[in-house]
């Protein structure tokens, strides 16, 4: 008698655990806005003309930033000398 309840004990504790940890995971265990909505995600762009702008955009954007990195260190008096950046 002993060993049928220990039986049926080792087969109904796992059980119970999984369905009590099973049911209802997505309201207990999510996190609200954890992933991003499309429209907030990086887009990669495929089309010819996407590619073209998207290019375009980021050297605009280097070109911005080199400009205002170059003024930065004319104001601090220490102009590109050499612009190899060696040193020599």
């Amino acid at each position: 008698m002993l060993t049928r309840l220990q039986f049926g004990m080792y087969i109904m504790f796992p059980i119970a655990i999984m369905y009590y940890y099973g049911t209802n995971l997505d309201k207990r265990f999510s996190v609200p806005d954890f992933w991003p909505k499309p429209e907030q995600t990086n887009r990669i762009p495929f089309e010819k003309e996407e590619i073209h702008s998207e290019l375009e955009r980021l050297r605009q954007r280097r070109l911005f930033l080199r400009e205002k990195r170059l003024e930065q260190q004319r104001a601090m008096g220490r102009g590109d000398e050499g612009g190899d950046g060696s040193g020599s």
